[in-house]
């Protein structure tokens, strides 16, 4: 799957916080779930569209 967030953004982000390596990948199989989950209730809900309210 590609890369759903960028490291720079995230890095900027957490300001002068230390961001391990593997700490992106983590956040990316977050997201990548939440995306999921969230097209799963749009379609549990007939919609073809996800709103904020999926999440």
């Amino acid at each position: 799957m590609a890369d759903l967030i960028v490291k720079s953004t995230v890095k900027d982000a957490l300001d002068d916080t230390n961001v391990s390596a593997d700490f992106y990948e983590a956040l990316d199989d977050e997201v990548a779930e939440l995306l999921d989950d969230a097209a799963r209730r749009a379609e549990a809900n007939d919609r073809k569209t996800v709103q904020p309210r999926d999440l």
